[in-house]
């Protein structure tokens, strides 16, 4: 029996000893940290042989970028949309250009930069900026790792802090959290590095030689906060700016004839202290313009104390269905001979300024024109003159206009604050007070407000509605109220839309009517001074009325 249950104890000892060795392969498979490495092919390989991976701020990005020549180079049409928009790419004449302030760094296909290398690089379709000119002119910090077969550039471009920390000791660095995860790279002892995100036990880092990955928390000491290093120097962008708040009117010109009635216009207005005569107009597709311009009337205006800014524009004339201005901006050559001869003339006749109404633009001619409006505001700057634009109110179908950047640059941003309701649109009101006080509201957020014109309108629509069809007629002031007496229509103030309402008519044939007067213009005028912005102006003498004035002064 003694034998029996010796020969028991044995077995169940045995057992307990394979149970515990069974449970310690377990527990070693399952907890034992594995020395598998990544494949960094599959993590860290380019899709073009010569391709570099891209991380901004830490992310990868879908584009990749091109090492030629052992030198880095990043998309252009990445750069502007990420980095700076304000490179600019001729592809027509084969040029990069670059508007600063003061000046305008134009570069051929032979240019080379800072270190030696090709400035840009064309290739079909594509355009590769060189790196080290990309930094010469934007706010951001850079590292490249070249050398260890997987070639990638860290990019960064936020001025927010960052948490840092020193490794304790070698440690592996795995592809995500987790002792069985494989290992990208080894961060050495007492080297540094950026702590993306901490967890319970790992944090995901970035380290010294160039890998993201995860390490345990323990094996992090030192950490702590700092705040990124530029020495990258903004440039200034100085402005031309009236002391006084501006009381703009333009004065409508298609010959010049017109300008001899600018006094007699003026004549009914009040506090006006710029006029803006279209005396620039656009013809043809190789920089050239039809003027209207004469001394004489700059001469009477100065006397009066106005200000003189001669508008440019590309529209309401005969010949103006022939212009097509993506044509005209996209050649850098006859960019330059359009600026150079509108500055010109202005300078010789003594004009303040000038006034760009560039309307109806294709989305695709948007970085053509903000090209322009840098390299106008370059030319004006260096000559005293004001540089403003005239703009739609803001709305993500026009945003390719660029008022942010037109802000920068020019000294004014003109916001027409009209056309609401538009001819060939449907009926309504052509500046409802929710429309102006939305463009004010979308405007402060993209340009500061001393940089800000509001336009108000000086005329309605008459819209007659016959069954599915709507027409409209244009009316002045004096006009419209002219049409209202005539017709005895019984106008009802809108509260929402901050104008009187009146139709008249049947269901087969009806009129409508939102009114411009005084009411609804001081109303917007209220708007104007509570954003305490720079100026109003209206569109266009001639349909005013001597009453609506005392509704848009300053005082």
């Amino acid at each position: 029996m003694k034998k029996v249950l010796g020969c028991f104890g044995y077995v169940f000892l045995l057992l307990i000893l394979t149970g515990a060795a069974v449970f310690g392969v377990y527990a070693y498979r399952k907890y034992m940290p594995t020395k598998e490495l990544a494949d960094r092919d599959s993590l860290y390989a380019a899709e073009q042989s010569d391709g570099i991976l891209i991380y901004l701020n830490y992310e990868r990005q879908e584009a990749e970028g091109r090492l030629i020549d052992g030198r880095v180079y990043l998309p252009l049409s990445w750069v502007n949309d990420n980095l700076n928009e304000r490179f600019y790419h001729d592809s027509r004449e084969k040029l990069l250009l670059y508007a600063l302030p003061d000046r305008i760094e134009k570069s051929g296909a032979d240019a080379l930069d800072e270190t030696g290398g090709l400035l840009f690089v064309e290739d079909g379709e594509n355009t590769w900026l060189s790196l080290a000119y990309t930094a010469q002119h934007t706010d951001i910090r850079m590292k490249s790792f070249l050398e260890d077969g997987y070639p990638r550039v860290y990019i960064e471009n936020t001025k927010d802090s960052y948490t840092a920390a020193t490794v304790s000791r070698d440690t592996p660095v795995r592809v995500r959290g987790g002792v069985k995860s494989p290992i990208i790279t080894t961060a050495a002892e007492d080297t540094d590095v950026v702590v993306l995100e901490s967890f319970e036990n790992w944090s995901e880092v970035v380290t010294a030689d160039g890998f993201i990955g995860y390490l345990p928390l323990k094996r992090l000491r030192e950490v702590r906060n700092e705040e990124p290093v530029s020495t990258f120097e903004e440039p200034v962008y100085t402005h031309m700016a009236l002391e006084d708040k501006i009381i703009l009117a333009w004065h409508q010109v298609t010959l010049t004839e017109a300008n001899a009635y600018a006094s007699e216009l003026l004549g009914k207005t009040k506090g006006v202290n710029v006029i803006s005569p279209t005396w620039f107009a656009l013809r043809g597709n190789e920089g050239d313009y039809v003027s209207y311009a004469e001394r004489s009337y700059v001469e009477k205006m100065h006397g009066m104390g106005i200000q003189v800014w001669a508008l440019a524009d590309n529209f309401g004339h005969d010949f103006s269905a022939d212009v097509d201005v993506e044509e005209i901006l996209s050649r850098t050559s006859v960019r330059e001979k359009l600026i150079r001869n509108l500055v010109n003339e202005a300078e010789s006749l003594g004009i303040d300024g000038i006034n760009l109404d560039f309307e109806n633009l294709p989305a695709s001619a948007g970085k053509h024109y903000i090209e322009f409006i840098r390299e106008m505001s370059v030319s004006c700057r260096e000559k005293g003159l004001i540089l403003s634009i005239d703009n739609y109110v803001p709305a993500s179908y026009n945003d390719f206009y660029n008022i942010r950047e037109q802000g920068i640059v020019a000294d004014y941003v003109i916001l027409m604050g009209y056309d609401e309701h538009y001819a060939g649109g449907e009926a309504g009101s052509v500046s409802s007070i929710g429309y102006v006080r939305k463009a004010l509201k979308d405007a402060l957020e993209e340009i500061p407000k001393e940089r800000i014109i509001c336009g108000v309108p000086f005329y309605t629509r008459l819209w007659t509605e016959k069954g599915e069809k709507v027409t409209s007629e244009t009316a002045g002031i004096a006009a419209a109220k002219q049409w209202i007496a005539r017709h005895n229509v019984n106008m009802e103030w809108d509260e929402e839309c901050g104008q009187y309402y009146g139709s008249v008519g049947s269901e087969d044939s009806l009129t409508e009517l939102w009114q411009e007067e005084e009411r609804s213009l001081a109303l917007k005028m209220n708007a104007i001074k509570e954003a305490d912005i720079a100026g109003v102006a209206g569109w266009k003498l001639g349909m005013d009325s001597e009453e609506i004035w005392d509704s848009l002064q300053w005082d």
